[in-house]
């Protein structure tokens, strides 16, 4: 019997104002608040609204056969419980009736998985407690930011406890092989690993309202056809993509909520069933092992990490960025943490690409600025910033190890100066039981 894994990816960073040399040391506040309350209210009220409503009349319509997966990073979550909390209620919802998972990712949406062990699992610590909180769930399946994976980061998400991953179905890591099975981790054999089929996720994504496209217009009915016509053992048909798809990307005018709404009645009728990450990986065992000797993700024609990391301006803000992320780890300022976070966002980076052709047409859509230049030299103003806030606090003259020592003997000192408060409490309580017995 054949299985629909459906992932939707949920994602807004805080994107910066414009700033200027001139306002470093004296503007530390760095984001555009109108730019960003307007596009998730916007989006919320295009897409994520009437795309949770939809999933949760086919959940129920389905008898709760229906069922899906999301991963939603820590800034869109923020976001959204700012500007639209209807989105975080309806999500609870959804949670309630069992047939939704949540997936575990880096909190800020970040590429600390390519540069900093220790900030990747302090995210990924950060990020599953906040999906705790909000939804009752402890993430069991991980999904890295942007599919970007490879043997070793298997290694590092294994270590984790988590017991499976969602990446790209790249074809030059599959060869021959087909995205439609469960593979372990080569490195990590206890990891498994469920693989997008890029075809039948991007018939959803980018080619559905396309009407030069050969499969035009795309139905219900014809989609799960395709899906059950491919070979009778690839029982796991893994579609990924961003939920925005819904509403935004495609929008309601084309029928895609109406396309939505049908799968569950189509995929009954032909014998397919919906189940979540976490439900395939407990029941399916793994027929081989992915080797993924490289960096791979679900961006561009390439499927690598270029997309963020393709030019020297985007090396050089990543390794400034995260040259200092030992010391930032070492702040107890809530601020410069929160600050941190943000400024992780790969989007910082994808802004920056300098890519053409239709990859660079999509990196322009999705970008605020005139220019890859301009996004650069925008970030690197308030990075620039950002250190010299970090050295006020943690000074670059001093080495790290150095700081570590410096901070461990403070942190033991208040401790026991709290010992010692403590002490003296008891011993001006027994002082004043003896005073009283003593006039008794």
């Amino acid at each position: 019997m054949k299985t629909i894994c459906f992932y939707f990816q949920i994602h807004q960073p805080f994107r910066l104002k414009r700033y200027r040399f001139f306002d470093i040391g004296g503007d530390h506040y760095y984001y555009d608040d109108f730019n960003n309350e307007a596009i998730i209210t916007r989006i919320a009220e295009r897409s994520y609204r009437p795309a949770l409503q939809t999933l949760s009349e086919m959940i129920e319509n389905s008898g709760k056969k229906f069922k899906a997966a999301f991963s939603i990073s820590g800034t869109a979550l923020e976001q959204m419980e700012i500007h639209a909390p209807e989105v975080i209620e309806s999500l609870k919802s959804l949670a309630k009736t069992g047939c939704i998972e949540f997936l575990a990712e880096t909190y800020a949406h970040s590429l600390s998985s390519l540069y900093d062990d220790a900030e990747f699992e302090r995210q990924v610590k950060l990020h599953s407690a906040k999906i705790q909180n909000l939804f009752g769930q402890t993430p069991v399946v991980f999904r890295n930011t942007e599919l970007i994976y490879s043997d070793e980061i298997g290694e590092k998400i294994q270590k984790m406890g988590f017991k499976g991953v969602m990446i790209e179905g790249a074809k030059h890591i599959l060869g021959w092989k087909s995205p439609n099975f469960v593979y372990n981790c080569a490195s990590s054999p206890k990891l498994k690993i469920l693989m997008r089929n890029y075809r039948f996720s991007d018939d959803i994504s980018f080619r559905f309202s396309n009407q030069g496209w050969s499969g035009f217009p795309l139905t219900a009915e014809k989609y799960i056809d395709w899906i059950a016509s491919t070979p009778e053992n690839e029982t796991n048909i893994n579609l990924f993509m961003n939920f925005d798809t819904f509403g935004e990307f495609q929008t309601r005018e084309s029928g895609i909520f109406n396309f939505l709404k049908a799968l569950p009645r189509c995929a009954e009728e032909r014998k397919i069933n919906f189940r979540t990450p976490s439900e395939i990986f407990q029941s399916t065992k793994a027929v081989d092992s992915i080797h993924v000797m490289h960096n791979i993700s679900w961006a561009d024609e390439e499927r690598d990490t270029s997309a963020w990391l393709g030019n020297r301006l985007q090396k050089d803000a990543a390794d400034k960025l995260y040259s200092i992320s030992e010391r930032v780890r070492m702040s107890k300022d809530r601020r410069l943490m929160q600050d941190w976070n943000y400024l992780q966002s790969s989007d910082h980076f994808y802004y920056m690409s300098t890519k053409h052709s239709s990859d660079g047409a999509v990196h322009s859509h999705f970008s605020p600025y005139d220019t890859p230049f301009d996004a650069f030299t925008n970030y690197m103003n308030v990075l620039g910033d950002f250190i010299a806030r970090v050295n006020a606090q943690f000074p670059d003259t001093i080495e790290n190890e150095e700081l570590n020592a410096l901070l461990t003997t403070i942190h033991n000192q208040d401790h026991k100066i709290m010992d010692l408060e403590e002490e003296l409490k008891k011993l001006k309580a027994t002082k004043r039981k003896e005073s009283k017995a003593t006039k008794a």
